[in-house]
């Protein structure tokens, strides 16, 4: 896989038609893979979750919900202290999530998009070897102490909620030719955690209490499906929700979690800040992931992405780009703009000679 972008998911139109009608034509020639733009409440990534499947689940009480509209409900938080919250019901030792396959919304949402893909490439919108991108959260991204705020809690629904997400996975490639198919593991709460971002939670420790997930659900993620990662610095309140000194910690968690995921890694994304600072891309040098693409997540404050690419070459001297994260919580009036964004990158990456 050599190729020049990745679009990490999220784009803020209506329909999967309107993603790949506006992203498709000028980018599909430098994508190993399509996604649907996680379109409808996927916009607002895993806080989806917790008003589609924990607010409705006859295990969990909610502690706190956004605060009314004028005395209508909200779904989506304002900010961090607006927050949904929930707790395990007393008596309650494992939470389990019905409707196996289909009860989080992912295989859904996939196997409704893909044809929708598949029947835009036969027009010849998209290159005909270009995949069908599905992201998928991490278990502890979404099951974290800040939705589930009671001691004990997590333990009490990890394992269910990762029983639930194997089971998409499964009806995913199940349902979806693999050769057709490339899955993308969205890791936030894990890159903020191997950070030490986590309140309550030691440094020791950090890079086993996230990798255990990967080996597990990689299981069932077949050798035909292209298989990558996408980390995170957070962008929900503002990017970045936190700016690391260093790549150090995201790099040792890269090589952990190619390692966990005992099969081919096909691409990892890494994210970067708004800095030349060759230490904090110094770590970069010690990555061992095989032959996985690494694309850094740098496509942003356009006027100096040339001198940080040639800072990043020093220590990694090949690689492709994306944007630091999706674009789900920007305008839908916006995305043209970053189209252009994406295809100046790759004229500049190729200036500079990190592409190949």
């Amino acid at each position: 896989m050599n190729k020049e972008l990745l679009l990490v998911g999220s784009i803020p139109l209506t329909t999967a038609e309107d993603v790949i009608r506006m992203f498709g034509p000028p980018l599909g020639r430098y994508l190993h893979a399509m996604p649907d733009g996680e379109i409808g409440d996927r916009r607002w990534w895993v806080v989806r979750l917790s008003f589609q499947v924990f607010n409705t689940h006859p295990d969990l009480e909610i502690l706190s919900r956004p605060a009314r509209d004028n005395g209508v409900e909200r779904l989506i938080p304002r900010d961090r202290s607006d927050m949904w919250t929930f707790k395990v019901r007393d008596g309650v030792d494992h939470v389990r999530f019905g409707d196996r396959g289909w009860r989080l919304g992912f295989a859904r949402d996939a196997l409704n998009s893909y044809f929708v893909f598949k029947t835009l490439r036969a027009e010849g919108l998209l290159p005909p070897d270009i995949r069908f991108q599905v992201s998928m959260p991490l278990v502890n991204s979404v099951v974290r102490k800040s939705t589930f705020t009671e001691p004990g809690d997590l333990e009490r629904v990890r394992s269910g909620y990762e029983d639930a997400v194997k089971a998409e996975l499964e009806n995913i490639v199940a349902n979806i030719p693999n050769d057709d198919l490339a899955i993308q593991y969205d890791c936030s709460h894990e890159i903020t955690d191997v950070n030490g971002g986590i309140p309550g939670e030691p440094p020791d420790g950090a890079i086993e209490r996230n990798t255990g997930q990967i080996e597990r659900l990689s299981a069932s993620v077949p050798e035909a499906v292209s298989l990558g990662f996408h980390f995170c610095f957070g962008t929900f309140g503002g990017w970045p929700r936190f700016a690391p000194e260093t790549l150090g910690p995201t790099v040792d968690f890269a090589n952990a979690a190619a390692k966990a995921a005992g099969r081919r890694i096909d691409w990892i994304n890494i994210p970067t800040l708004d800095t030349t600072d060759e230490a904090f891309f110094a770590p970069l040098v010690n990555l061992d992931t095989g032959d996985a693409r690494i694309f850094l997540g740098a496509i942003h404050s356009m006027d100096t992405l040339e001198t940080r690419l040639k800072t990043a070459q020093k220590f990694l001297p090949k690689f492709g780009l994306s944007a630091y994260c999706g674009f789900g919580r920007l305008e839908p009036e916006t995305m043209p703009a970053i189209v252009e964004e994406h295809v100046q990158a790759v004229d500049i990456a190729r200036k500079v000679g990190v592409l190949g």
